[in-house]
Protein backbone atom coordinates (compact mmCIF):
# COMPACT_ATOMS: atom_id res chain seq x y z
CA UNK A 1 0.00 0.00 0.00
CA UNK A 2 2.73 2.48 0.78
CA UNK A 3 3.86 2.32 -3.28
CA UNK A 4 0.36 2.59 -3.99
CA UNK A 5 0.20 5.29 -7.04
CA UNK A 6 -1.73 8.79 -6.83
CA UNK A 7 -5.14 8.45 -8.45
CA UNK A 8 -7.01 10.33 -11.09
CA UNK A 9 -10.17 10.17 -9.75
CA UNK A 10 -9.86 14.35 -9.03
CA UNK A 11 -8.69 15.08 -12.14
CA UNK A 12 -11.63 13.23 -14.28
CA UNK A 13 -14.07 14.60 -11.96
CA UNK A 14 -12.84 17.89 -12.89
CA UNK A 15 -12.55 16.78 -16.65
CA UNK A 16 -16.68 15.70 -16.38
CA UNK A 17 -17.28 19.75 -15.29
CA UNK A 18 -15.12 20.87 -18.41
CA UNK A 19 -11.39 21.27 -16.74
CA UNK A 20 -9.30 19.64 -19.20
CA UNK A 21 -6.04 21.57 -18.03
CA UNK A 22 -5.18 20.86 -13.99
CA UNK A 23 -2.40 21.88 -12.46
CA UNK A 24 -1.01 20.04 -9.38
CA UNK A 25 0.36 22.15 -6.67
CA UNK A 26 2.67 20.99 -3.60
CA UNK A 27 5.69 22.26 -2.11
CA UNK A 28 8.14 20.84 0.13
CA UNK A 29 11.06 22.22 3.09
CA UNK A 30 8.46 24.43 5.09
CA UNK A 31 9.38 22.56 8.51
CA UNK A 32 13.86 22.59 7.20
CA UNK A 33 16.00 24.93 9.51
CA UNK A 34 18.27 26.45 6.01
CA UNK A 35 17.39 26.87 2.48
CA UNK A 36 14.06 27.69 0.27
CA UNK A 37 11.04 26.61 0.32
CA UNK A 38 10.15 25.16 -2.91
CA UNK A 39 6.83 24.80 -4.73
CA UNK A 40 6.23 22.63 -7.78
CA UNK A 41 3.43 22.97 -10.60
CA UNK A 42 2.70 20.12 -12.98
CA UNK A 43 0.07 19.83 -15.39
CA UNK A 44 -0.15 16.05 -16.71
CA UNK A 45 -1.54 14.72 -19.79
CA UNK A 46 -4.12 11.88 -18.52
CA UNK A 47 -3.98 10.22 -22.03
CA UNK A 48 0.22 9.77 -21.09
CA UNK A 49 0.15 8.50 -17.00
CA UNK A 50 3.34 8.22 -15.90
CA UNK A 51 4.12 4.75 -13.96
CA UNK A 52 4.90 5.34 -10.57
CA UNK A 53 4.11 8.81 -9.87
CA UNK A 54 3.26 9.02 -6.15
CA UNK A 55 3.70 10.95 -3.17
CA UNK A 56 7.58 11.99 -3.26
CA UNK A 57 7.94 11.05 0.36
CA UNK A 58 7.53 7.53 -0.59
CA UNK A 59 10.00 7.77 -3.68
CA UNK A 60 13.52 6.33 -3.04
CA UNK A 61 15.80 9.66 -3.94
CA UNK A 62 17.14 7.29 -7.37
CA UNK A 63 13.73 6.62 -8.76
CA UNK A 64 12.53 10.59 -7.46
CA UNK A 65 15.36 11.75 -9.75
CA UNK A 66 14.21 9.09 -12.98
CA UNK A 67 10.56 10.08 -12.62
CA UNK A 68 11.41 13.90 -11.82
CA UNK A 69 12.72 14.35 -15.63
CA UNK A 70 10.35 12.11 -16.72
CA UNK A 71 7.91 14.74 -16.05
CA UNK A 72 9.60 17.36 -17.31
CA UNK A 73 9.96 15.70 -20.19
CA UNK A 74 6.28 14.65 -20.46
CA UNK A 75 4.30 16.55 -18.66
CA UNK A 76 1.94 19.35 -20.42
CA UNK A 77 3.71 22.19 -18.56
CA UNK A 78 5.86 22.23 -15.40
CA UNK A 79 7.43 25.11 -13.25
CA UNK A 80 9.19 25.48 -10.18
CA UNK A 81 8.42 28.49 -7.48
CA UNK A 82 11.37 29.41 -5.01
CA UNK A 83 11.16 31.47 -1.81
CA UNK A 84 14.35 31.80 0.11
CA UNK A 85 15.16 32.27 3.75
CA UNK A 86 15.60 35.68 3.81
CA UNK A 87 12.02 36.07 2.58
CA UNK A 88 10.51 33.40 4.58
CA UNK A 89 12.15 35.12 7.59
CA UNK A 90 10.53 38.27 6.21
CA UNK A 91 7.35 37.59 6.45
CA UNK A 92 6.46 34.19 7.80
CA UNK A 93 6.49 30.14 6.61
CA UNK A 94 3.13 30.29 5.79
CA UNK A 95 2.61 33.39 3.76
CA UNK A 96 6.49 32.29 2.19
CA UNK A 97 4.94 28.41 1.09
CA UNK A 98 1.65 30.23 -0.64
CA UNK A 99 3.98 32.53 -2.64
CA UNK A 100 5.98 29.59 -3.91
CA UNK A 101 3.04 28.27 -4.70
CA UNK A 102 1.87 30.87 -6.41
CA UNK A 103 4.76 31.67 -8.24
CA UNK A 104 4.92 28.24 -9.38
CA UNK A 105 1.38 28.51 -11.00
CA UNK A 106 2.02 32.07 -12.85
CA UNK A 107 5.81 30.34 -13.93
CA UNK A 108 3.30 28.14 -16.47
CA UNK A 109 3.74 27.96 -19.98
CA UNK A 110 0.53 26.96 -20.09
CA UNK A 111 -2.24 28.55 -18.46
CA UNK A 112 -4.68 25.76 -16.22
CA UNK A 113 -8.42 25.57 -15.89
CA UNK A 114 -8.16 24.21 -12.64
CA UNK A 115 -6.02 24.28 -10.01
CA UNK A 116 -5.59 21.37 -7.30
CA UNK A 117 -3.58 22.41 -4.20
CA UNK A 118 -1.82 20.12 -1.63
CA UNK A 119 -4.23 21.16 1.89
CA UNK A 120 -3.69 24.74 0.64
CA UNK A 121 -5.40 27.41 -1.19
CA UNK A 122 -3.39 30.24 -3.19
CA UNK A 123 -4.35 33.71 -2.19
CA UNK A 124 -3.96 35.61 -5.94
CA UNK A 125 -4.15 33.48 -8.85
CA UNK A 126 -7.23 33.84 -10.90
CA UNK A 127 -8.02 30.18 -11.09
CA UNK A 128 -10.46 28.00 -9.55
CA UNK A 129 -8.56 26.14 -7.42
CA UNK A 130 -9.33 23.47 -4.77
CA UNK A 131 -7.31 22.19 -0.92
CA UNK A 132 -6.71 18.53 -1.54
CA UNK A 133 -5.97 16.97 2.15
CA UNK A 134 -3.07 14.07 1.51
CA UNK A 135 -3.38 15.93 -1.87
CA UNK A 136 0.03 14.11 -3.06
CA UNK A 137 -1.35 10.18 -2.12
CA UNK A 138 -5.04 11.64 -3.96
CA UNK A 139 -4.00 13.49 -7.10
CA UNK A 140 -1.32 11.84 -9.78
CA UNK A 141 -1.46 15.86 -10.70
CA UNK A 142 -0.42 16.36 -6.79
CA UNK A 143 1.93 13.93 -6.41
CA UNK A 144 4.02 14.59 -9.89
CA UNK A 145 4.38 18.30 -8.34
CA UNK A 146 5.89 17.19 -4.84
CA UNK A 147 8.43 15.15 -6.68
CA UNK A 148 9.65 17.58 -9.36
CA UNK A 149 9.49 20.22 -5.98
CA UNK A 150 11.27 17.67 -4.42
CA UNK A 151 13.98 16.39 -6.65
CA UNK A 152 14.45 20.23 -7.47
CA UNK A 153 15.15 21.51 -3.91
CA UNK A 154 17.13 18.41 -3.07
CA UNK A 155 19.85 19.60 -6.06
CA UNK A 156 20.06 23.30 -4.72
CA UNK A 157 20.64 21.45 -1.27
CA UNK A 158 23.48 19.59 -2.72
CA UNK A 159 24.96 23.10 -4.20
CA UNK A 160 24.97 24.71 -0.96
CA UNK A 161 26.65 22.10 0.46
CA UNK A 162 29.66 22.60 -1.79
CA UNK A 163 29.69 25.86 -0.38
CA UNK A 164 28.74 25.12 3.49
CA UNK A 165 30.28 21.68 3.53
CA UNK A 166 29.95 21.84 7.47
CA UNK A 167 26.65 21.62 7.46
CA UNK A 168 26.12 18.25 5.38
CA UNK A 169 22.79 19.94 3.59
CA UNK A 170 23.61 16.76 0.93
CA UNK A 171 22.23 14.59 3.58
CA UNK A 172 20.17 16.76 5.84
CA UNK A 173 18.32 19.04 3.04
CA UNK A 174 18.36 21.85 5.88
CA UNK A 175 16.05 19.70 8.19
CA UNK A 176 17.17 19.78 11.88
CA UNK A 177 19.04 16.61 12.01
CA UNK A 178 21.31 16.14 15.19
CA UNK A 179 24.68 16.47 13.38
CA UNK A 180 22.78 19.85 11.66
CA UNK A 181 22.32 21.26 14.62
CA UNK A 182 25.78 20.32 16.45
CA UNK A 183 27.08 22.12 13.48
CA UNK A 184 25.10 25.31 14.18
CA UNK A 185 26.43 25.49 17.63
CA UNK A 186 29.90 24.86 16.44
CA UNK A 187 30.38 27.14 13.75
CA UNK A 188 26.80 29.37 13.89
CA UNK A 189 24.08 30.30 10.72
CA UNK A 190 24.83 30.41 7.43
CA UNK A 191 23.27 33.47 5.07
CA UNK A 192 21.22 30.35 4.01
CA UNK A 193 19.42 29.55 7.43
CA UNK A 194 16.32 30.67 8.85
CA UNK A 195 17.22 32.94 11.82
CA UNK A 196 13.80 32.95 12.69
CA UNK A 197 13.57 29.62 13.19
CA UNK A 198 13.89 28.09 16.59
CA UNK A 199 17.13 26.42 16.84
CA UNK A 200 19.35 29.00 14.27
CA UNK A 201 21.26 31.57 16.34
CA UNK A 202 20.44 34.88 15.02
CA UNK A 203 23.91 36.15 14.99
CA UNK A 204 25.64 37.18 11.81
CA UNK A 205 28.55 37.46 13.65
CA UNK A 206 28.85 33.82 13.46
CA UNK A 207 28.35 33.47 9.69
CA UNK A 208 31.43 31.31 8.19
CA UNK A 209 33.17 32.05 4.99
CA UNK A 210 31.76 29.92 2.14
CA UNK A 211 33.58 26.24 2.70
CA UNK A 212 33.63 26.68 6.26
CA UNK A 213 33.84 23.38 8.08
CA UNK A 214 35.50 21.68 5.02
CA UNK A 215 38.26 19.02 5.23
Amino acid sequence: MARRAAGWALERELAKRGFRRVAGVDEVGRGCLAGPVVAGAVILDPARPIPGVRDSKMVPPDERARLARRIASEAVAMAIGVVDAGEIDRTDILRATLVAMRRAVEGLHISPEHVLVDALEIPGIARPQTAVIRGDRESASIAAASIVAKFYRDEMMSAFHRLYPAYAFDVNRGYGTPAHLDALRRFGATPLHRVTFHGVRDDRSLFPAAGAGGG
